[in-house]
């Protein structure tokens, strides 16, 4: 089993910057894939930004260019650093993990102000 514990939600407006944070704990040896998920109201769960152990990165066209996924290994944590927000990415960010099978957490509150 893996946990995982997001941080970092919060209000912003629109223009603004928040860094989300997620740390792995349980069985984190084999975990490769991480990142992040998004679900807005009414809407499906989309994936935003994923990053494997080596640091490829794969990210929604949507936040490309704003989002930047960051990843350390030694300590089993990613980031997801979100600048020049706009309304359009409030949502619930799940933290999301691939180990002996997909592990996602409890979600963190992301709310854009216009």
């Amino acid at each position: 089993q893996v946990q995982l514990v997001e941080s970092g939600g919060g209000l912003v407006q629109a223009g603004g910057s928040l860094r989300l944070s997620c740390a792995a704990s349980g069985y984190t040896t084999n975990i490769n894939d991480m990142g992040w998920y998004r679900q807005a109201p009414g809407k499906q769960r989309e994936l935003v930004v994923g990053i494997n152990r080596g640091g490829n990165t794969l990210y929604a066209d949507s936040v490309k260019g704003r989002f930047t996924i960051s990843r350390d290994n030694a300590k089993n944590t990613v980031y997801l650093q979100m600048n020049a927000l706009k309304p359009e990415d409030t949502a619930v960010y799940y933290c999301w993990s691939v180990a002996d099978r997909e592990y996602l957490g409890q979600g963190t509150q992301v709310t854009v102000s216009s």
